[in-house]
């Protein structure tokens, strides 16, 4: 593992900026509240600095559940790969996210898609998402604010792996209020 990232890991927060790609997911309650909430608690340690449109997609794994809206955040964080793990997760419990089974009905959903372009795997972290290149839901917002990125590990552009993948099912969202 690099120096700086071994460092920065044990202090949690980098000296530096550093730039990170975030999803973000809802299919209970008020799921345009819920992405609006989740990026608006997110500074000042993550600030966000591009939006994808927002996306009404099919369930993924569990497919007994209403669509979820999902969106893709591009950010600017100081903090380490499992510090910003850490945020995000209390962002999640502060906006009222229960623990259910894999892939169930969520409140709300952020995961880390990419940081800088590292390799990093913890017990509880890896970046990349390891599901980026299955996940529809996720490519398609991505592609509209990072199509040129490239996938730090397999070394393709978002755009092309998207290609890849069946987006047809994914659709923006033209709703203005939730109930």
């Amino acid at each position: 593992m690099d120096s700086w990232l071994t460092s920065s890991i044990s202090s949690n927060k980098t000296l530096e900026t550093h730039i990170v790609f975030i999803a973000l997911g809802s299919n209970i309650g008020d799921r345009v509240k819920a992405l609006n909430n989740a990026s608006d608690l997110m500074p000042p340690d993550i600030i966000p600095i591009s939006f994808s449109k927002v996306y009404e997609t099919p369930p993924w794994g569990y497919e007994d559940q209403p669509p979820f809206l999902n969106q893709v955040i591009k950010a600017r964080t100081h903090l380490s790969p499992p510090a910003l793990l850490k945020r995000l997760k209390e962002i999640e419990r502060e906006l009222g996210r229960q623990p259910v089974f894999r892939y169930g009905p969520r409140l709300i959903d952020l995961d880390i898609l990419f940081y800088d372009d590292i390799e990093y795997k913890s017990e509880k972290l890896t970046i990349p998402h390891p599901e980026i290149a299955n996940r529809a839901f996720v490519l398609v917002p991505l592609i509209e604010i990072a199509p040129n990125y490239i996938h730090p590990v397999n070394h393709i552009k978002i755009a092309d792996i998207a290609a890849l993948v069946e987006v047809d099912n994914i659709i923006e969202f033209q709703g203005d209020n939730e109930q």
